[in-house]
């Protein structure tokens, strides 16, 4: 059994209890191993990282990296990538384009040169995961895991309004094993169906949705209450009603509210945090505090942030309506994308400025929720990949939570109106080192339910991140010393110096046969309304079928 040893690093590894104490790690076969007791003993292999900072792989938790959204973005903006660097074609790496939204290849090697060892991909469509997960099969460097868009499909709100809900429950656990999805993603529940079928969007939790004797309150706890059921590891992931609009904050309070006695998990919460009038931006003021406190006070939910960062990038959202109304607001170029009797979604780019009123405010109420929650455990660091930022602004948001004075820096070039709006100019919190290790590693494992994730234990997964210690915190987690995955040295000095396929996540459960020819008799009536018009050979059809399951 070959052995690696990490010696005399400082270790943060909150998950078991570990702030900064100078210590070895040990890996045999991949995974974290206890120290042997004998002084003796000799690794295979010893790292000398004294003076170093040795934390778990970092876990983005949300993010958009593969499936038919990513894909349409990428044809929508050429420019995108056309003018960021190219990473060449090497005897390690397969060459790729980078920008907003890089290629597969670049991600993978992109995320592992930050020291990223595991993402998510948080919106896939059943009906796209085959694809998606040929895409991860090229995207190296990376664990991953995708979760399945559940919140406007027809077969979950039929038999919601059926009050079926154990139906329901099958379905979910028939689809994630048919798809090897991980978990269940709902976006803007009931109003992208609305949306689809041009009845225009969903405001409150109560409205109908046409078509379906439902609303997106029991789309909600619906499939809140068929994950709880299943015990998925990670709860319903929830991307709220009026998401980007003035005012969303009251329906996005009801939504949490609506999920008592469930689990639940508010996803890009920033852009979920507005007040003001839906109809009038000039109104537009941070609504960050009374939500922030609801979560404190309800161990039930949890937060990633979707920190929004100056710069170019692109909205990519299952969101249809949402990628319409940022369409009509920024006056640029728009793709909107329906999936039939599934999802649905909207892609726009767009540039974050920081002389924007409406998005220097976004900037601070992100500030804000990473300031405010008192518990980091039921928080991680994301921007929801490229919707605020691009993942490679990561260790630019780590140093503004670390230094107060930076932040006063960036606030102080913001226009007055929108400091005045936000509270974020009070908060004089600064995360220290082990909070990092928690929004990045620790959390948003325990909140994925990856057990073998985000710590360093005996039995975890050996993905180990090590920084040089940098007064310029931006750098420090811009450039890792070493990064190794699953007990393989990815990361040496800035160098890659192996490439490696990573694993897939999913999540099998049981359903009961009787429920299983629901759901094919569904199909099979889909198939019939889907193709009545075009006459297709039986071989095709058999192909179709076949694609589908």
């Amino acid at each position: 059994m070959a052995t690696l040893c990490l010696k005399g690093g400082t270790v943060h590894d909150p998950a078991n209890g570990i702030d900064g104490e100078v210590r070895d790690v040990w890996i045999a076969d991949g995974r974290i191993v206890a120290s042997p007791d004998a002084p003796s003993a000799r690794p295979d292999r010893t790292i000398d990282v004294t003076g170093m900072v040795v934390m778990p792989g970092g876990i983005d938790m949300h993010c958009h990296i593969a499936g038919p959204k990513v894909n349409a973005a990428r044809k929508l903006l050429p420019e995108n990538r056309r003018d960021a660097p190219v990473l060449k074609r090497t005897p390690l790496t397969r060459s790729g384009t980078t920008g907003s939204i890089p290629s597969t290849f670049a991600t993978g090697y992109l995320y592992a040169g930050l020291g990223y060892t595991t993402a998510v991909d948080a919106a896939i469509p059943p009906l796209a995961a085959r694809h998606a997960h040929e895409e991860f099969a090229d995207t190296p460097q990376l664990d991953k895991a995708f979760l399945l868009l559940l919140g406007n499909n027809q077969f979950v709100l039929r038999e919601l309004s059926r009050q079926r809900p154990q139906l329901v429950k099958h379905y979910v656990s028939w689809v994630l094993r048919a798809t090897r999805g991980y978990g269940v993603k709902i976006v803007n529940p009931g109003g992208v169906e609305a949306w689809k079928s041009g009845s225009g969007n969903l405001r409150e939790l109560d409205a109908s949705v046409p078509g379906f004797d439902t609303s997106p309150r029991e789309i909600l706890r619906g499939l809140a209450a068929a994950a709880d059921e299943l015990q998925l590891p990670h709860p319903v992931h929830i991307h709220c009603n009026n998401l980007g609009m003035p005012g969303n904050a009251r329906v996005t309070l009801a939504t949490m509210q609506a999920l008592e006695g469930h689990r639940g998990h508010l996803t890009h919460i920033q852009f979920q945090s507005y007040s003001g009038d839906p109809d009038d931006q000039t109104t537009f003021r941070s609504g960050t505090k009374e939500l922030v406190e609801y979560v404190n006070a309800h161990p039930n939910l949890s937060v990633d942030v979707g920190q929004v960062m100056f710069g170019s990038t692109v909205s990519m959202t299952g969101d249809g309506p949402l990628g319409y109304y940022l369409h009509k607001v920024t006056g640029g170029k728009w793709f909107s994308g329906d999936l039939e009797q599934e999802a649905g979604c909207g892609i726009v780019p767009i540039v974050y400025k920081n002389k924007s009123f409406v998005h220097a405010l976004q900037w601070a109420v992100g500030m804000e929720w990473f300031l405010m929650m008192n518990d980091p455990w039921r928080l991680a660091l994301s921007t929801d990949h490229p919707n605020g930022a691009a993942f490679l602004a990561y260790p630019q948001v780590i140093a503004l939570l670390m230094s107060r004075s930076l932040r006063d820096e960036w606030l102080a070039r913001l226009p007055p109106l929108a400091r005045e709006r936000c509270g974020l100019a009070d908060l004089t919190r600064e995360y220290t080192l082990n909070e990092i290790a928690i929004i990045t590693r620790a959390a948003p494992a325990k909140l994925l339910g990856l057990s073998t994730k985000g710590h360093l234990g005996p039995g975890a997964d050996a993905d180990v991140t090590v920084y040089q210690p940098d007064d310029d915190r931006r750098r420090m987690f811009e450039l890792p010393r070493y990064v190794i995955k699953g007990g393989d040295v990815l990361i040496d000095n800035g160098e890659l110096r192996k490439v490696v396929d990573g694993t897939t996540h999913t999540v099998l459960r049981d359903h009961d046969p009787a429920s299983e020819a629901v759901i094919r008799e569904w199909f099979e009536q889909r198939y019939t309304l889907q193709f009545a018009n075009y006459p297709l050979h039986e071989e095709e059809i058999a192909e179709l079928a076949l694609r589908e399951s």
